[in-house]
């Protein structure tokens, strides 16, 4: 980077730890409230900064590079499904579960189990929610982020060790919020929620402009093709041509539309409406009505994020196929060991879009698979799938390729890239902590701790979570795609939440040992259906059939135990009169979201 570009990164680096700390400096981890204060903000968010502050804390490495990447395979505009599908889900928490949680004044979500059921809920739901923030959540954000910096770096001749990138962004994270909590958490998103959308326009600018004056010779089509366009065709005629297939939401297999009807619902409740990781901004509402508020300017701003991370994804391998390919390494060195080895038991799975663009080899690989099975006779197979392109490297192949440099722009994207990284590791480390020092420390280890005494621990928390994070990350390295690593392992426990919370809400009668069973059932039923029984089932499936087999089990359990209807008492002297205004503008999101899938179905 130029001079420029390093004082531009620097100052706004700089910008947001500053903020951050200095709007958390007044609160006092020593009083009554300083646990409140630390781990929700004082109870005081506005409707704006939660809004920012969702995503944020959702907009990280996974979805720039994660999302970026499946736009760039398989999946293309269908990805775009997460965002779309989000922001009907964020006005059904506004509206749906929000009132009974503010209602409630609970800290923590597993929190809520033990008003409906019992402590061992609470208990089941707080370490299955630890597993998936520090196991997944976590490391998938510290990987992605590092992955990143480390190819970014190299383009400028930098050489950075994966590892050494992942402690960077580790150590950053850890420091404003274990310094500041979730009020520094906050504001810092404030800038970087807003600095992440301004970045993402200025990547799919740049990448769309090339496109544009990108010679057609040098172009392929999503499917791996050789370009069929005309030199002198405008940019819009080009990127139809040749991202045609890839701009359809209801035709892509690699996310079926069936899954529309239930499966992607699943992990979208569960991560808007249930996990701690996002829920804690909007448990720190100043009211109901600025909560609702904030869901629903969530809602509005997650209908742009595919324009701004999917379809650069898709325009980068349209421009950079060769540089994805380069990026992958030598990802035919195993099959010719294979043939000088005579191998008798690998078959080779070829990745589809390099099979069109290299379709001599594409034959040849092909051949020598059927000659491996018809001599294999009863020996098993072992099927190795080449991994021909890196998908994920699409953005930082824009960003090192395309973004002008010494003019602050490239500076500005980095930091809004990194913020963005930084952003949501914090987000993660404080509910991480919050669960483990409300849901576990205080209710099991020490029931008298002072206020001071939750803080100190949610602090020495955040650090143990960051090195256990750094020290994982770094194996992630030949996952396919981490985008899709953090939802199907999540459904290990997102399904179970969801359902528990869905009986828990709509029959309060049944015995208090149903949220148990349901937590520990979905793992079991999950973990069947993706291991064992339906492997290559898309794991969206798996959850559906989850969740309705989860809900019968505690309905059965329903019908043999009983109990006196659970009444949610009010346990706060928060505002929670519910906001028109935003009851209105959620039909208008819901509305818009509709209409963009009419227009790409």
């Amino acid at each position: 980077m130029g001079v420029i570009d390093i004082v531009v990164f620097v100052a706004f680096v700089a910008s947001v730890l500053f903020v951050g700390l200095w709007k958390s400096k007044g609160e006092d981890t020593h009083g009554d409230q300083g646990a409140s204060d630390y781990f929700l903000a004082g109870r005081g968010l506005t409707w704006w900064l939660i809004g920012f502050s969702l995503i944020a804390a959702n907009i990280s490495a996974e979805q720039f590079v994660g999302m970026s990447g499946q736009g760039a395979g398989f999946e293309g505009l269908s990805v775009s499904s997460w965002e779309w599908i989000a922001a009907i889900s964020l006005v059904v928490v506004a509206f749906v579960l929000l009132p009974y949680f503010l209602r409630a004044g609970i800290t923590t979500i597993p929190e809520f189990l033990e008003v409906r059921y019992n402590h061992w809920a609470r208990l089941f739901m707080t370490l299955s929610m630890m597993l998936i923030l520090i196991g997944v959540s976590l490391i998938g954000v510290i990987y992605a982020g590092a992955l990143t910096l480390k190819e970014l770096m190299v383009s400028y001749d930098v050489k950075l060790s994966l590892a050494g990138c992942c402690w960077a962004l580790g150590a950053m994270a850890a420091l404003y919020v274990a310094v500041g909590g979730l009020r520094a958490c906050a504001w810092a998103d404030l800038l970087q929620g807003s600095a992440l959308i301004l970045g993402g326009g200025v990547i799919t600018y740049f990448a769309v402009s090339a496109l544009g004056g990108a010679d057609v010779s040098e172009l392929v089509t999503s499917t791996g093709a050789a370009a069929t366009v005309a030199q002198e065709a405008g940019v819009m005629a080009k990127f139809s041509v040749l991202n045609e297939k890839a701009m359809h939401m209801g035709s892509n297999p690699a996310m079926p539309w069936p899954i529309l009807l239930l499966g992607i619902w699943i992990p979208n409740f569960y991560y808007w409406g249930l996990n701690q990781y996002i829920t804690q901004r909007i448990l720190g509402s100043a009211s109901l009505a600025e909560g609702q508020k904030g869901l629903v300017f969530a809602g509005a701003l997650k209908l742009i994020i595919p324009f701004i991370i999917v379809i650069p994804g898709i325009i980068a391998f349209n421009l950079f196929s060769k540089d994805m390919e380069k990026n992958a390494g030598d990802h035919l060195a195993v099959y010719e060991q294979a043939v000088v080895e005579k191998s008798s038991t690998k078959v080779f799975k070829l990745d589809e879009k390099w099979a069109v663009a290299n379709p001599e080899k594409a034959q040849e690989i092909t051949s020598f698979n059927k000659a491996v099975k018809a001599g294999a006779g009863d020996k098993p197979l072992e099927t190795v799938e080449l991994k021909s392109y890196k998908y994920d490297s699409a953005l930082g192949v824009l960003i090192t390729r395309l973004i002008p440099r010494n003019r602050g722009i490239l500076g500005f994207v980095i930091a809004a890239l990194l913020g963005a990284i930084v952003s949501s590791l914090a987000a993660v480390l404080n509910a991480a902590s919050t669960l483990l020092t409300m849901d576990v420390y205080q209710r099991y280890v020490n029931r008298q701790a002072t206020q001071f005494k939750l803080v100190t621990m949610g602090r020495i928390f955040i650090g143990v979570f960051v090195v256990i994070g750094c020290l994982v990350a770094p194996m992630l390295a030949n996952n396919k795609s981490v985008f899709e690593f953090i939802q199907k392992f999540q459904g290990f426990v997102s399904t179970g939440i969801l359902a528990v919370f869905i009986y828990g809400l709509l029959n309060r009668t049944s015995g208090e040992w149903a949220g148990v069973i349901g937590l520990i059932a979905n793992p079991i039923i999950y973990g069947a259906l993706t291991i064992y029984l339906f492997p290559e089932m898309h794991y969206l499936y798996s959850m559906s059939y989850s969740l309705i087999a989860v809900l019968a089990i505690m309905g059965v359990y329903g019908v043999i135990s009983k109990r006196e209807k659970v009444v949610f008492e009010t346990q706060t002297t928060m505002d929670l009169t519910s906001s028109k205004s935003a009851l209105w503008w959620g039909v208008g999101v819901c509305a818009m979201t509709v209409t963009l899938y009419v227009v790409f179905w």
